[in-house]
C-alpha cells in the first residue's frame, strides 16, 4: 500500500493495494487555482506511548530482507500502529501544506510519494494476514480501520491547500526539466487528485466523503460474509461407497485422520475437482448448490449490501460527473468505454454460445433420456466426453504436476527470459508452509527482490489466488528499496507424506500468479506510485496472462514436467492427446466467465435512478443473464453474492479485463512462436524492459507496442479457444 493507493480512494483500492481505475464538471482549469472551499475534517485520534511500547511495527526490522517479524506480530498491535501512521501521515501532509517555499515538484510531487510510510508499514502486513490468516480479532479490525482509512483518504483528496500546490506544479510542468519519471510521478498525482473529486463543490465534496465511508463499509462486510458463508459450508461424507470416481490422492485429502469421514468444503480447488470426478449426482447437486449460494441467505446474505453498493457507486458516478459508475471507471482503461467493453464480451460469446450449445448436445447424448442436464452435471460429462473424443485423462497428469518441480519450472522460464536467479532462502514466514527465493540479476547480481510463496488452502484463507506484496519499491535520494512480493494459491493440502500432485488449470494459475509477482519483482521504476503492478486494470492482467503460455509450451514441459516417483517426461503420446484437447469445453469456459463480467459491467453500467428501483439481487442478475441468452444450466463464473472481485475487490466494472488481455497475451506469444525461438533474447528483452520494469511509466497501448512493435489482433485469441473458425469479431 502506498500514497497512490490512498489517492485512489475507498477501500477497494486500499485493500487491494498489498495485491495483485467531456467532464467538465470535475476537472480543475488550467489557469488560477479554484477558490478557497470548506474541508473534509479528519476525525480526532489519539494514541499513547504506552499503547505503542513494544510494538513491532515502531521498530526498525534488521532481519533477513527487512521481512515482517510475523511471529513478534499480534493481533493487538494492529490498531495502536495505524493510528500513529494516520497522525505521521497526517504531520507529513501538514508539513507540504505549509512549506513557505513556492510548490515544486520535490517538496510538493516527491514528498507525496514518500508520505505514509510508517501507516504503510502497518497495512501492507494487516492486508496480507486478513487474506491468509484471519481471526475473528481482525475481521473486527477491518470493520474499524478501512472506514478509518477511508475518511483519511478523503481528507488527503478533499484538500484544497494541498490540491492547490500540486495544481500549480502541474501548471509549470513544461519549465521544470523534468524526466520522464518525473513527468510522469507528476501526471498521475494531478489526474488522480482530480478523478478523486478535488475539483468537486464543497457540497458534493461532503457528499462523496459520506458515500466512500459507507462504501468502505459494505465492500468490508461483503467480503467478510463470503469468507465466513464459504467456511461454514462443509458436507460430511461417511459413506465411503458416495465418494465413487476421486482420484485416490484427492480422496486421501478429504479424509479426517482416524475417521472414517470425508469433508467437502466449498474450496475452488476441492469444488472443481470433486464436481469433475465424482459419480454421485445427489451428491454433486449438493456441492453444486452449497457452491453457487454462498452469501446468499441467512446472516451472510449479501444480496442487500451488493444492491446498495451498486447504488452508491452509481450515485458517486454521477457526483463525479459520469454517467455511471463503469464510465467512471473505464474512462482512464484500455477499453476506455463500457459500451465498448459490453460490445468486446458479445463477439466473443456468439461463438461460444454456439459452441457451448454443442458441447451440451454432446453431453446429453452420452446421457441419453435419462435425465436432462442441469448444472451440477457440467464438469462430470464435460469430463467423460473428453475422455471418449481423446482417450485422455486429466488426472493422468497430475503425477508429472509436483508443486515443487512446477515452481521450478516457472523459475527457470523467467531466469531464462528476463536473466535472472531465484534462490531459496531460509526466511520467517506467516505461515509454515511460506517458503522463500532470493531474486537477483543475473549479469550485474544486483538484489531485485524477495519471493514468499504460500500455496494452500485453510480455513482463515480467503478463496483464489493472488500476488501481493509486503513492501513496495522505491529509489528516491539514493534510499533504493526492493519489493517483497508474494504468491498465493488455494492447492488440497494433500495427505501426510504424500505429494501436492496438481491439475493442469492448476499449473497455469501458478504461472500466472507468478507473472504478476514478475511485475512487481523486475520494476525498474523510481516512484511508489507506479512502480511494479501498475496500470489500468484491462493491462495489468497480461503480464501475468502471458507467462501462462510457457506452461504448456513443449520445449518447457520437457524440462520440468516429470513424473513424481520415476523422473520420467510425460509421454509424447499423453501430450499429444492434451494438445488435441486443449481447446475443448471452450464454449462452457468462455460464457461462463462472460456470463460473470457481463453481469459486473451491468451492476456498474446503472445510473442512480435505475440502480435505486433494485430491490432483489437474483432478480435483475436473472434478468441480465436472459438477456444475453445465458443458458440456465451454465452458472456465471461467480453470482453476484459472492462476486469479491467487483463488490470487495479492485475490478468493479473491470472483470472483462481478463479476456481483454488475453488479446494482448496471445497476440504477443505469437511473437515469440513467430521467431521460432519461445526464448528469443531480443523479443524477451523488450518484454521484460517495456513491460515488466516499466510499471506504469507510459500509457498501457504505447508500453505493449513497444515491445510487440505493433497493435495487438483477436485472431490468436479465438485461436487458443478453438474459435478461428467463427466469424471473427472486430478486436
Amino acid at each position: 500500500m502506498t500514497i497512490k493507493h490512498m489517492l485512489l480512494g475507498g477501500t477497494a483500492a486500499i485493500a487491494l493495494a498489498v495485491t495483485a481505475c467531456g467532464k467538465t464538471e470535475t476537472k480543475a482549469p488550467d489557469g488560477e487555482a479554484p477558490a478557497a472551499i470548506e474541508k473534509v475534517e479528519a476525525e480526532q485520534i489519539t494514541v499513547t506511548d504506552a499503547e505503542l511500547a513494544g510494538n513491532p511495527f515502531r521498530e526498525d526490522w534488521t532481519g533477513p530482507y527487512g521481512v515482517p517479524p510475523f511471529a513478534a506480530i499480534k493481533d493487538e498491535h494492529y490498531m495502536p500502529a495505524v493510528k500513529k501512521g494516520v497522525l505521521e501521515l497526517r504531520g507529513e501532509i501538514a508539513a507540504i501544506v505549509a512549506n513557505p517555499d513556492e510548490p515544486s515538484f520535490d517538496n510538493t510531487i516527491v514528498a507525496l510519494d514518500q508520505a505514509g510510510a510508517s501507516l504503510y508499514k502497518v497495512m501492507n502486513v494487516f492486508g496480507n494476514i486478513t487474506s491468509t490468516d484471519t481471526n475473528d480479532t481482525l475481521n473486527a479490525l477491518q470493520s474499524e480501520i478501512y472506514p478509518l482509512l477511508t475518511r483519511e483518504t478523503d481528507a488527503i483528496n478533499f484538500n484544497q491547500d494541498l490540491f492547490a500546490r500540486v495544481q500549480s506544479v502541474y501548471q509549470n510542468r513544461d519549465r521544470l526539466g523534468l524526466d520522464e519519471q518525473d513527468a510522469r510521478l507528476l501526471e498521475l498525482t494531478y489526474r488522480q487528485f482530480v478523478r478523486n473529486g478535488a475539483a468537486l463543490s464543497p457540497e458534493a465534496k461532503v457528499e462523496v466523503a459520506k458515500i466512500n465511508e459507507e462504501l468502505s463499509s459494505l465492500q468490508t462486510s461483503f467480503g467478510q460474509n463470503v469468507l465466513q458463508s464459504t467456511k461454514a459450508f462443509q458436507i460430511d461424507v461417511t459413506d465411503e461407497s458416495r465418494l465413487a470416481g476421486l482420484s485416490p490422492d484427492f480422496k486421501a485429502a478429504l479424509k479426517v485422520d482416524g475417521e472414517d469421514k470425508w469433508i467437502l468444503t466449498a474450496d475452488r480447488s476441492v469444488f472443481e475437482t470433486f464436481m469433475t470426478q465424482a459419480e454421485d449426482r445427489d451428491l454433486r447437486k449438493q456441492m453444486f448448490d452449497g457452491y453457487r449460494l454462498r452469501a446468499s441467505s441467512g446472516e451472510f446474505d449479501n444480496g442487500p449490501i451488493l444492491v446498495k453498493i451498486a447504488q452508491l457507486r452509481a450515485k458517486r458516478a454521477e457526483l463525479m460527473g459520469y454517467k455511471n459508475h463503469a464510465e467512471f471507471q473505464l474512462a482512464e482503461r484500455m477499453a476506455k468505454t463500457p459500451e465498448a467493453a459490453e460490445d468486446f464480451l458479445k463477439k466473443v460469446l456468439e461463438p461460444g454460445l454456439k459452441r457451448a450449445a454443442e458441447e451440451k448436445a454432446d453431453m446429453q447424448g452420452m446421457i441419453g433420456d435419462a435425465f436432462q442436464i442441469e448444472g451440477q452435471d457440467l464438469w462430470y460429462y464435460a469430463e467423460k466426453v473428453r475422455q471418449a473424443k481423446y482417450d485422455f485423462d486429466d488426472n493422468a497428469l497430475k503425477p508429472y504436476f509436483e508443486l515443487g518441480a512446477v515452481r521450478a519450472g516457472a523459475f527457470d522460464v523467467a531466469s531464462k527470459l528476463f536473466n535472472i536467479t531465484i534462490t531459496p532462502v531460509e526466511v520467517e514466514g506467516w505461515n509454515p508452509v511460506v517458503t522463500s527465493y532470493e531474486v537477483k540479476d543475473a549479469e550485474t547480481g544486483d538484489f531485485l527482490g524477495l519471493f514468499m510463496s504460500d500455496m494452500y488452502a485453510r480455513k482463515s484463507k480467503r478463496p483464489g489466488a493472488w500476488m501481493s506484496s509486503f513492501r513496495n519499491t522505491s529509489d528516491v535520494k539514493g534510499d533504493r528499496i526492493r519489493p517483497i512480493i508474494s504468491n498465493n494459491l488455494n492447492l488440497i493440502t494433500p495427505a501426510k507424506g504424500e505429494p501436492t500432485l496438481m491439475r493442469f488449470d492448476e499449473v497455469e494459475t501458478l504461472f500466472h500468479e507468478f507473472g504478476h509477482g514478475l511485475h512487481g519483482l523486475l520494476t525498474q521504476i523510481r516512484y511508489t506510485t507506479f512502480s511494479g503492478v501498475d496500470g489500468p486494470r484491462d493491462y495489468t492482467e497480461f503480464p501475468a496472462q502471458i507467462l501462462e503460455h510457457w506452461a504448456g509450451a513443449p520445449e518447457v514441459l520437457e524440462t520440468y514436467a516429470k513424473h513424481y516417483q520415476t523422473g520420467e517426461p510425460i509421454p509424447q503420446d499423453l501430450l499429444d492427446k492434451m494438445n488435441a484437447a486443449a481447446t475443448f469445453n471452450q464454449g462452457f469456459k468462455t460464457t461462463e466467465y462472460i456470463a460473470a463480467s457481463l453481469l459486473d459491467l451491468r451492476w456498474h453500467m446503472l445510473s442512480s435512478e435505475e440502480a435505486a428501483k433494485i430491490t432483489d439481487a437474483r432478480e435483475f442478475e436473472k434478468k441480465v443473464l436472459a438477456e444475453y441468452g445465458i443458458p440456465e444450466e451454465i452458472e456465471p463464473r461467480y453470482r453476484s453474492q459472492y462476486f469479491s472481485h467487483i463488490f470487495a475487490g479492485g475490478y468493479s466494472a473491470g472483470y472483462y479485463a481478463y479476456l481483454w488481455s488475453e488479446i494482448l497475451d496471445a497476440d504477443g506469444f505469437t511473437a515469440f512462436r513467430e521467431t521460432g525461438d519461445i526464448f528469443n533474447p531480443e523479443l524477451a528483452g523488450k518484454l521484460k524492459k517495456w513491460v515488466y520494469e516499466s510499471g506504469g511509466l507510459r500509457e498501457a497501448d504505447e508500453l505493449y507496442r513497444n515491445f510487440r512493435g505493433s497493435d495487438p489482433t483477436i485472431e490468436p485469441l479465438l485461436k487458443i479457444r478453438g474459435f478461428a473458425e467463427e466469424e471473427k469479431p472486430e478486436g
